[in-house]
């Protein structure tokens, strides 16, 4: 029933699905039914939608490092959240993106294509119209985006390169994690290279051909690799960050409209230069 839910216009997310049928506003012949109730014809659902604030644009401070009449590529900063999701509808990326005129797609995510968690800084592209939407996500669906980030792990790899492909969903005892252990598993492949050797870490430019939430982090964890700081999947405070060390710096594509080749690099943002700075002066 969640995954029906989730299909209707209004609706944002399985997550937001489950929170309704949790809260009782779906009801299957006037009862109420589990998240993995499986529908059958004939039944009568009845959905109460609640009334979502408009979105409103607001000042958010972000780069823009390439932007055209078709989409624009920003840098987003750690510690924003990418678009609304819930009761948050106000200073998120997108609030900032609607002066930049961010269209297409999910109303409540306009000119969104793919994301970034939170506390993860770095490269965006973002759709302009309904059809520059449309063609970015068919860009992202034939794996043709490609985007690299900089992650510095604790741990050493076995191999200097390496490619992981485990399927990845939500853990099946913690709601906030994602994990291998999961009822819903979805194909996740990532690849890592390692770029420098700093004693027992190790820093890595990560290359993502799927885009699962927190995949790099939870692919990286389960290889025994945890992103440093990372409070959720490895050690919070690790070289005194606050946040992963884990930066989207390369975000490269054949423009949907042109056919010209756009490549966007993002320098690494100052915590991280601080924190990798001790990590290289830590495994003298």
């Amino acid at each position: 029933m969640d995954v029906w839910l989730a299909s209707l216009s209004g609706v944002e997310s399985r997550a937001t699905a489950e929170r309704m049928i949790v809260a009782g506003l779906v009801l299957v012949d006037g009862a109420r039914r589990p998240k993995s109730y499986r529908l059958e014809a004939g039944d009568a659902v009845s959905v109460v939608l609640l009334e979502r604030p408009a979105l409103v644009a607001e000042p958010v401070t972000f780069d823009v490092w390439y932007e055209d009449e078709h989409l624009v590529v920003v840098d987003k900063p750690a510690g924003i959240v990418t678009h609304p999701a819930g009761s948050r509808v106000s200073g998120t990326l997108v609030n900032g993106l609607l002066a930049l005129g961010a269209a297409g797609g999910d109303e409540s995510r306009p000119g969104i294509v793919h994301r970034l968690d939170r506390d993860t800084s770095g490269l965006l592209v973002v759709a302009r119209s309904e059809e520059a939407h449309t063609r970015l996500q068919e860009l992202i669906r034939r794996r043709s985006v490609t985007r690299r980030y900089t992650a510095l792990v604790r741990g050493v790899p076995r191999s200097r390169t390496g490619r992981i492909e485990a399927p990845i969903g939500r853990d099946r005892t913690d709601r906030l994690r994602r994990s291998l252990d999961t009822t819903t598993p979805r194909e996740a492949i990532t690849h890592f290279e390692v770029t420098e050797r700093l004693g027992m870490r190790s820093l890595l430019d990560v290359t993502l051909e799927t885009g699962r939430t927190h995949q790099i982090r939870v692919h990286l964890e389960a290889i025994g690799l945890p992103v440093c700081g990372d409070s959720l999947y490895g050690v919070a405070g690790d070289l005194g960050l606050s946040r992963q060390f884990l930066h989207a710096r390369s975000l490269a594509f054949v423009h949907p409209f042109t056919g010209v080749d756009v490549a966007v690099e993002s320098p690494l943002p100052d915590d991280l230069v601080v924190a990798l700075e001790r990590a290289r002066e830590d495994a003298e």
